[in-house]
């Protein structure tokens, strides 16, 4: 199988799983211990969570502090309902976490619309009372960049807080200044899946999701896995060691991807855009088919979250297309443990597929 969905998960890196592995130990060790215990083993299991609580925090803004979660979805609803903002305003290409949790708190909630490029304007209306804004970093689709540094300050100028999905940007490129918070997620950058993150600057309160223990600083009660911990810690510190090789990776595969699909249109920016993501579509393919044809190569048509689900992207119609053209899309995800040779073979039996059909 040639893996070329690193939109949906990534592969979790060897050095992650290595970190994890004495936190999962058996009655024979104290890898087991609970990190809420005062004992020896609990304060031992303690120290791993904050040493891997350092280094997340290593790829996020100073300023702030870094909450646990199980997820980015938990993240982002601990932001949005946790903030206690009545009115808020998101992008049209928010993942499914923010807008449907968006839509819970406020059934009229604000989109804001993107160009054909796929990028929010800088300048776009916000609504007079707003009192949150959420804009993702990297768009999980298409891959494009927003500019969240000018909306966060715009946002903050109004009153109101910024919230930043930044999953598909974390350990790639450089974090988002000027939010008040940030959700990132472990499995999208090479650790474990379970585990996520809610960067919350310093000053920002927040009302608790989840109530009982009172752990993570009131904010998440629930008892740490401290192996899954240790998995995300390792993973955000490879990401920083590995930032400027892993960018060099990703950028010779844009280049490669671009030439091996030059015939097919691409959706969203080029330029403004992580090159880790290759959103693109043929007039009159029928995707389903192409993927059942390509059993050997793990790409899809579109986000994961949605996957099944028969409506056309969203993403895809807020830059202007059609539902028909937008079920003509493919997205290829590729990054640090992808082969150039690998792309090449995947490429060969996606336009084999795609010229069988005669489109």
């Amino acid at each position: 199988m040639i893996y070329l969905d690193y939109q949906a998960t990534t592969p979790l890196a060897p050095e992650a799983r290595e970190a994890m592995l004495p936190w999962l130990g058996g009655p024979e060790g104290a890898g087991f211990a609970n990190p809420h215990s005062s004992h020896r083993a609990g304060r031992g299991a303690a120290a791993a969570v904050e040493v891997a609580r350092e280094q997340v925090a290593a790829l996020l803004p100073p300023g702030g502090r870094v909450i646990f979660t199980s997820g980015a979805t938990e993240a982002i609803n601990l932001a949005i309902v946790g903030s206690a903002r009545e009115r808020l305003a998101v992008s049209a290409i928010e993942h499914a976490a923010v807008l449907d949790t968006a839509r819970f708190v406020d059934p009229g909630v604000a989109l804001l619309p993107v160009d054909a490029g796929g990028l929010v304007a800088a300048d776009v209306a916000i609504p007079e009372g707003t009192g949150l804004v959420a804009v993702m970093q990297v768009n999980n689709e298409i891959g494009t960049i927003q500019p969240v540094e000018a909306l966060a300050a715009r946002a903050r100028a109004m009153g109101a807080l910024f919230l930043c999905d930044a999953v598909q940007g974390a350990g790639k490129i450089v974090a988002p200044e000027g939010a008040d918070l940030i959700a990132v997620s472990a499995h999208k950058m090479y650790g474990p899946k379970g585990i996520g993150a809610l960067w919350v600057r310093d000053g920002v309160d927040l009302a608790p999701l989840v109530h009982g223990g009172g752990q993570e600083g009131g904010l998440r009660s629930g008892t740490l896995s401290p192996a899954l911990c240790a998995g995300f810690g390792a993973a955000a510190a490879l990401c920083k060691t590995w930032w400027e090789s892993d960018g060099q990776h990703v950028e010779r595969l844009w280049t490669k991807a671009r030439a091996l699909f030059a015939d097919w249109t691409l959706n969203g920016s080029e330029e403004q855009r992580w090159h880790g993501n290759l959103n693109i579509r043929r007039a009159g393919l029928d995707v389903a088919r192409l993927l059942s044809e390509c059993r050997s190569v793990a790409i899809s048509a579109g986000s994961a979250c949605a996957s099944g689900s028969g409506r056309p992207s969203h993403v895809l119609r807020a830059i202007g297309l059609s539902d028909k053209d937008a079920r003509n899309a493919i997205r290829l995800g590729f990054g640090r443990y992808t082969g150039e040779e690998e792309l090449e073979r995947a490429a060969v039996a996606i336009n084999a597929a795609e010229r069988a059909q005669g489109v």
